[in-house]
């Protein structure tokens, strides 16, 4: 491992967060001797983000606390067009309406992460504070026929036919279409643009995004004859294999209204065993020495371990209210036995309840299956239960004599997937 002198890069070493640098001498000097201002991009593709996507801005967040300027870059127009990266076919086209709402929805989970100038936290703060660009504020004032004079004339056809995202897609005979094509041209103006108005040097990103950063750091290094850096983290996958953030269910997201903080608590309560010293060094803030006496318990102990990793991240992303719920209906649901007010909810009109509900109808509405065949496929593998009795008929009727005393009735699907039914009047 080579040697750094700079806090920040020797935070992101001993974490786990870097992975490749394009020129990792010449970025430890600058850190060292300036405030340096670094950017990560992010395509408003989608309502919310999962946990995937929490590793740069991470990055970004201890990037912060070593003394530099963060700004989070939100894709307004290569949002419109789709990054090809890691796909096998062209993503679907957003409305610009659609686009709007995303980023306004996503934007929540950054200032939870990173302290901006409006935050009212920020207040007395002698530190560089985060900002937030679109980059339809310049992509989409740009004359077409100028930029390919001033611009085209800098990107290789060949070095961007042998980028990894851009062979995959032609080795599978898969169409790849010239919009999409034009992404890393956008995404390599972006850092040009940048640097020229920010003075930005450094842009921090997961690995796919290797090939779009090194044309932006090349584009800018012939038109302004000045180094940019690159700076990514690997992309994370689980000792089993499987890509870091997807579930059988779906993508642990991060906003509470799509995954509940108690079932965000859950997934990084049941980190395999192999994972847990890694994701504790990437996803929490303890120090080293106390994550370093964690990762050596062994056996059962080791839960220990899983419970102090689920508490933080959640109270890093939902708040620490919502990880002390989230950890008491836990302990109260495996560990006394209790069916806690504290697990996600569902509500049912009494008078619905009353004429009853097919016990598989009752799992899938609850979101316990993601149909009445998967339902159906939980009751007949005896891993159903209703108030911890296991369902055997899944055409039992549930109705309002199930209710238990505190009024409510408890689904299980397993041993550690639950919901409560409440009914409303």
């Amino acid at each position: 491992m080579t040697a750094v002198r700079s806090e920040f890069l020797k935070i992101m070493q001993e974490r786990g967060f870097l992975h490749q640098c394009t020129d990792l001498e010449g970025l430890d000097k600058l850190l060292c001797t300036e405030i340096v201002t670094a950017y990560c991009g992010v395509d408003p593709t989608g309502d919310s983000l999962h946990v995937g996507h929490m590793i740069p801005y991470l990055m970004m967040r201890w990037f912060q606390k070593c003394g530099h300027e963060p700004i989070v870059l939100i894709g307004g127009v290569t949002g419109m067009i789709g990054d090809p990266t890691g796909k096998d076919e062209s993503r679907q086209m957003l409305t610009e309406k659609t686009i709007q709402h995303n980023a306004n929805s996503i934007s929540k989970l950054f200032h939870k992460l990173l302290l901006f100038k409006d935050s009212p936290e920020a207040v007395g703060k002698n530190t560089p504070l985060a900002t937030t660009v679109n980059n339809a504020d310049w992509l989409r004032s740009l004359n077409y026929i100028d930029f390919l004079r001033d611009h085209g004339k800098h990107f290789s056809i060949n070095r961007m036919l042998a980028m990894e995202s851009v062979k995959q897609r032609l080795e599978r005979e898969q169409s790849l279409s010239f919009l999409e094509f034009n992404y890393m041209i956008l995404q390599g103006y972006d850092f040009l643009e940048l640097y020229r108005t920010k003075k930005c040097r450094l842009q921090m990103a997961g690995s796919d995004q290797w090939g779009n950063i090194i044309q932006g750091v090349e584009l800018t290094r012939r038109i302004e004859q000045v180094e940019l850096f690159g700076l990514t983290a690997p992309l994370l996958t689980l000792s089993s294999g499987k890509k870091m953030g997807k579930t059988e269910s779906g993508a642990v997201w991060l906003d509470a209204d799509k995954l509940s903080p108690y079932d965000f608590y859950q997934f990084w309560r049941n980190t395999e065993d192999s994972d847990v010293g890694r994701f504790l060094r990437i996803f929490t803030e303890l120090p080293i020495f106390e994550i370093e006496k964690l990762e050596k318990l062994k056996g059962s102990e080791i839960n220990e371990a899983k419970k102090v990793l689920a508490y933080e991240v959640t109270k890093l992303c939902h708040g620490e209210t919502n990880a002390v719920r989230a950890r008491l209906a836990a302990r109260e649901t495996f560990e006394e036995g209790m069916a806690s007010r504290s697990l996600p909810t569902i509500t049912l009109p009494r008078a619905k309840l009353a004429a009853g509900i097919p016990a598989f109808a009752l799992f899938k509405d609850a979101g316990l299956a993601a149909s009445g065949g998967e339902a159906r496929r939980l009751i007949a593998g005896g891993g159903a239960r209703i108030n911890d009795e296991k369902v055997s008929d899944e055409q039992q009727m549930i109705s309002i004599a199930h209710l238990s005393s505190d009024k409510t009735i408890k689904l299980s699907a397993g041993k550690k997937k639950h919901v409560l039914v409440t009914i409303i009047e």
